[in-house]
């Protein structure tokens, strides 16, 4: 097609106007164009002449979480206000989402119904008439032309076997819109240390990057038949690594263009051909630090129930006493942390000789569901432990001291430091906390926040405040307490979580403790927290400003 649809943020929130693109004229289009103001939309081409949408603009209606709760079919040329929903969700949800599937030019519309964070319908709209795909309501489901691939999330049962959680399934369509999904077969099967990240289609072939102790690999398989194989990156063994994979046109042909990209080595692209490999390096990254005398390493601490936790450390290779270190752990919604190149932190950290630690602690997608269902809901504190776990055997190891480690979080990485901040204060020299959650008994009624209750609980249930209480960094402020120096920052544009709980939590530190606090917040930025290169320059300089006059200043 020569159009597109192009979402623009005002201010760098979720909220985004959409306009439509001609890219043959390189203008917006001024006849009869779709165009949206500013929501949370989600839209996709049906053809040329209709989008189907999810916004709760010209009638579509609004979910408790912000989100749209219909799906229309929107004409070209009529009123969005007249186009009659053909799905709908409830208030209680977290709302309607949609997805075109075009493979080999037939478009197959499909509508998501998302009950909460982890529990969704899917529906396919054909020929005027919805249908329900057959799959556990926590199943992970993807459509490409005929086929559909389906990722457990919990046990699932199905023409008599029982397939574990974290298992792929790959079959035609019609088994999930005209029958229970008997015709599936297994394409990938969990084992302990050897989960499934993401996958990805090609013309005839399924590529699967599969986590093996955090460290990606890409498998290559035939979805009709048993061919595998281990596509191999010629990326050596003196640095870990994480890759990515992008196709440019996986209706024609089988090219992989895939990112690999360690701690210690810039993004690399390579490409290569998923039927007959022989990768190719055609591009590499600017190196952004010197890494001489680095190396990184994986280790894994114990927490507080014995489990094993891994964590990747990278710093100077002949280590000479204690050294400070930053931390950086996130731990929630099945979000696994994967070696990434430290474009900011290696030039401003890593070359002053300090310690980089990226910590797998549960909650997260590192080891496949079942890691992240280990720190749900009541069960919660077993992230935080595992965290705590990894800063303390940094000191029995004799990388650095208490007063030497501080840990940078986002979003639900920063509920993460801030329940260091207040359970954990004697393990740590400095806090820095960004767009975070931080007061848990009014999270639901800000912004996004109910779309979350399936993570973290719901504070207005007496029987989950019990809990949920237990990890909220603003109660859990003890006044008079000795706490580490904190670096709090938000954006006043944020739409997701919103700057309330930060700017809360750095008012109560400041009245009620002696602890050295400091907090800022532009305007623009929404949940990144920056809008521009310019800011986010801006934010780092002044968080490692922050960590050289802490835990950093006599290094």
């Amino acid at each position: 097609s020569d159009r597109a649809l192009v979402r623009l943020s005002p201010d760098g929130g979720d909220a985004a106007v959409v306009r439509e693109y001609d890219l043959a004229a390189a203008r917006f289009v001024d006849d009869s164009p779709f165009s949206l103001d500013a929501h949370k939309h989600r839209v996709a081409w049906i053809d040329s002449d209709r989008l189907l949408v999810a916004t709760a603009l010209h009638g579509g209606g609004v979910t408790d979480s912000g989100y749209p709760i219909t799906a229309r079919v929107w004409h070209r040329g009529t009123a969005l206000d007249d186009a009659p929903p053909i799905l709908s969700g409830a208030a209680s949800d977290v709302g309607v989402f949609v997805h075109v599937d075009h493979t080999d030019g037939h478009a197959t519309p499909l509508i998501v119904v998302a009950h909460d964070f982890f529990s969704s319908e899917t529906w396919a709209w054909r020929d005027g008439t919805a249908t329900l795909l057959a799959v556990p309501q926590d199943a992970v489901v993807d459509v490409h032309g005929d086929l559909a691939a389906v990722r457990t999330t919990t046990p699932w049962q199905v023409a008599g076997q029982t397939h574990a959680a974290g298992t792929l399934l790959v079959g035609p369509v019609t088994t999930l819109t005209e029958g229970d999904g008997s015709d599936l077969r297994v394409a990938f099967t969990p084992t302990a240390g050897t989960v499934l990240d993401t996958w990805t289609w090609t013309r005839r072939r399924l590529i699967l990057t599969v986590l093996d102790d955090v460290q990606s690999r890409i498998v290559s398989l035939d979805p009709a038949g048993d061919d595998r194989l281990e596509i191999d990156l010629g990326l050596g063994s003196d640095d870990l690594f994480s890759a990515s994979i992008a196709t440019l046109d996986a209706d024609i042909d089988d090219e992989l263009w895939i990112v690999a990209r360690g701690f210690l080595t810039p993004a690399t692209l390579i490409v290569t051909d998923a039927v007959t490999p022989a990768p190719r390096v055609v591009a590499r990254g600017r190196a952004a630090f010197d890494t001489t005398g680095l190396v990184a390493r994986q280790h894994w601490a114990v927490s507080a129930d014995g489990t094993r936790v891994p964590y990747f450390e990278v710093g100077p290779r002949e280590r000479s006493g204690i050294l400070p270190v930053l931390m950086s752990g996130y731990g929630g919604f099945e979000h696994a942390l994967t070696p990434e190149y430290p474009a900011i932190v290696g030039p401003a950290w890593l070359e002053k000789g300090r310690v980089f630690v990226v910590a797998n602690i549960r909650g997260g997608g590192e080891f496949g569901p079942a890691w992240h269902l280990a720190a749900l809901r009541e069960n919660r504190h077993r992230a935080y432990e595992d965290f705590a776990a990894v800063a303390r055997d940094l000191v029995t190891r004799g990388v650095t001291t208490p007063d030497r480690v501080a840990c940078h979080g986002r979003s639900n990485g920063g509920l993460l430091v801030g329940n260091m901040l207040t359970l954990y204060p004697d393990d740590f020299g400095a806090i820095v906390c960004g767009v975070p959650l931080l007061d848990m008994r009014r999270y639901t009624r800000l912004s996004a926040g109910a779309s979350w209750i399936a993570e973290y609980g719901d504070p207005d249930d007496p029987d989950d405040w019990r809990f949920v209480q237990t990890f909220s960094p603003y109660h859990l402020i003890e006044p008079g307490r000795a706490y580490p120096a904190s670096l709090i920052y938000a954006a006043a544009s944020d739409d997701r979580v919103g700057p309330a709980q930060a700017r809360k939590m750095a008012a109560r530190l400041h009245a009620e403790t002696d602890a050295e606090v400091h907090y800022l917040e532009p305007v623009e930025g929404g949940h990144a927290g920056t809008i521009d290169s310019a800011a986010t320059a801006s934010l780092h300089a002044t968080i490692h400003a922050f960590l050289d006059a802490t835990v950093a200043k006599d290094s």
